[in-house]
């Protein structure tokens, strides 16, 4: 499952046909809208047939938006191989080395 939360800028006198465009677009879900502002606040989310990606990319290239601002992203892909603990890298140190800690800076 992959989602991300965006802020699509849109000059006011646009914001309905936007958002018309925004409802077309797979996985994307309007959440609000300030017309004084000329924000929409929407979700992508990937599903059956298309990626989050290319949904994320028709926001961007839609008619009379300005700018998209990323707000939020998650995924869960890898999250299977969250509870392995990894070998430590050579050279690096541990976390329990105190290197970097306040009791250097004292010393």
């Amino acid at each position: 499952m992959k989602i991300a939360s965006l802020v699509v800028r849109v000059g006011p006198e646009h914001l309905d046909a936007l958002k018309d465009a925004l409802r077309k677009i797979p996985g994307v879900e309007l959440h609000g809208a300030s017309s004084e502002l000329g924000r929409v606040i929407v979700t992508v989310e990937d599903g059956e047939g298309y990626a989050m990606t290319d949904s994320l990319l028709a926001v961007n290239v839609a008619p009379h938006v300005l700018g998209v601002t990323l707000a939020y992203e998650y995924t869960d892909e890898g999250l299977e191989h969250e509870s392995e603990h990894p070998e430590p890298m050579p050279g690096l140190p541990l976390a329990g080395d105190g290197i970097g800690s306040a009791q250097d800076k004292e010393a």
